[in-house]
């Protein structure tokens, strides 16, 4: 668990302690853009690696248990955070990492952006709460929560960043979608056009989830299915 802890707190602190404080400009300022990419996204593949080295490694303290209703929670919910993630990959977004510039176009949102602007992040969320509820142990809760927090947290940093960087290009985009999933819409700020989600995204979610479902049992071994 202590090794556990510090995977998740190295990860974390990498995220919030440097790429989400002034130091990041420092260290850009000092090796240029490419060569901090290259080392920050090398750390963070290191944090990854070592989280999952660790969790693997950790002991089965139980906090709430496996109860069922969890388990079949994560079944039906898993599709949901499987298209937020492809469609966040596969859609132009200014809040994503060096698509920035589509905000001097004022591209209308569309598809997925219309339900939040943080899409992958939103489904990342997902999968680390659903599957942190369905484990039940203190192990699983360092681990899942660690990409929670970030995930979440990270919404709320890449607003702020964008706004100090694009000024009110970034506020025109923000005043037409939502950063918590749904709320544009429930505000009546957008209107949710199914076919714009692009049906080729829900099949891929679907399959890929399905993929997954099969070999969950060889790949981490254990059924969700019970």
């Amino acid at each position: 668990m202590l090794q556990l802890t510090l995977a998740s707190l190295f990860f974390l602190g990498l995220h919030f302690g440097i790429a989400a404080t002034p130091m990041r400009q420092k260290i850009l300022d000092k090796i240029g853009p490419i060569p901090y990419r290259i080392a920050f996204a090398s750390a963070a593949l290191l944090g990854i690696i070592w989280l999952v080295y660790a969790w693997r490694q950790a002991p089965y303290i139980a906090l709430w248990g496996q109860p069922a209703v969890f388990r079949y929670l994560a079944v039906i919910l898993m599709p949901l955070a499987f298209f937020f993630i492809i469609a966040g990959i596969t859609t132009k977004n200014p809040a994503r990492l060096g698509q920035e510039d589509t905000l001097q176009s004022h591209i209308e949102p569309e598809g997925v952006l219309k339900i939040t602007r943080h899409p992958m992040l939103w489904g990342i969320a997902l999968w680390a709460l659903l599957h942190l509820l369905a484990n039940g142990d203190l192990a699983a809760l360092v681990f899942f929560g660690t990409f929670l927090v970030l995930a979440v947290f990270g919404t709320y940093l890449i607003d702020k960043k964008r706004g100090q960087q694009y000024g009110d290009a970034w506020q025109e985009f923000s005043t037409k979608t939502s950063r918590i999933p749904f709320q544009a819409i429930l505000e009546k700020r957008q209107h949710l056009s199914w076919h714009e989600l692009g049906w080729w995204r829900i099949v891929l979610a679907l399959a890929l989830y399905g993929g997954f479902l099969h070999a969950h049992a060889k790949l981490f071994g254990v059924s969700p299915l019970g």
